[in-house]
């Protein structure tokens, strides 16, 4: 049997957030810091928007009910957002066509994990694509920025330092952030209820209610 969750684990923030510093301290090695700081700001953006996007949920019931949309999906970000750069970086010397070919399985990634996360009820459809087109955005951002500067060369440490990341992700725990989205969320809204649904139901009709009786 196919273990789709711990497939799924694999765009956690505890395994994507560390390879996307990888990433950065491949590029601030090989003398690329400006595009290693370009690549920080745009996976934070990326981090920022969707956790920004859950708080408001939480606290204000934001979202679109016909598209069944809540929040972004962080996982879909992520794995959408960082695969296609480790492709491209381990593809750098290789033809252009492959390289290309690479950049299109960094994003089939995304979306297969995309796709498994549907497929366990973890998100909605319209949540997952939101995250891959955020997701596809940072990682095209970071693309177009290397392709115009020099290609970062392999360091001979690379290959150990792959190898550990590799247990690393063997062995990792699932990293959930969700408790100080919650508590910001609480704390913002100033109310002491989480928005779900069922609250944004209940209260859409209690707004109704009232607008049309209270007077």
């Amino acid at each position: 049997m196919i273990p789709w969750t711990r497939i799924v684990h694999l765009g956690d923030v505890a395994v994507m957030v560390p390879a996307a510093a990888a990433i950065a301290a491949l590029l601030v090695t090989r003398s690329t810091w400006r595009v290693a700081v370009w690549w920080c700001l745009l996976i934070a953006l990326g981090i920022s928007l969707v956790a920004f996007s859950k708080i408001a949920f939480l606290a204000w019931g934001t979202g679109i009910r016909s598209l069944d949309f809540k929040a972004l999906s962080g996982h879909a970000t992520l794995t959408t957002a960082i695969m296609p750069v480790i492709f491209f970086l381990g593809l750098r010397h290789a033809d252009p066509h492959v390289r290309a070919a690479g950049i299109w399985a960094g994003l089939g990634c995304g979306m297969l994990m995309a796709l498994l996360l549907v497929m366990l009820d973890e998100h909605s459809a319209s949540e997952v694509i939101a995250g891959c087109v955020l997701g596809a955005i940072v990682s095209l951002a970071a693309l177009y920025k290397l392709r115009v500067h020099r290609s970062p060369k392999l360091n001979w440490w690379a290959i150990p330092l792959g190898i550990l990341f590799f247990f690393y992700i063997r062995y990792a725990e699932p990293l959930s952030p969700g408790y100080w989205l919650i508590r910001i969320a609480l704390d913002l809204s100033g109310r002491h209820q989480l928005y779900s649904w069922t609250t944004w139901e209940l209260d859409k009709h209690a707004d109704t209610y009232f607008g049309n009786h209270f007077w």
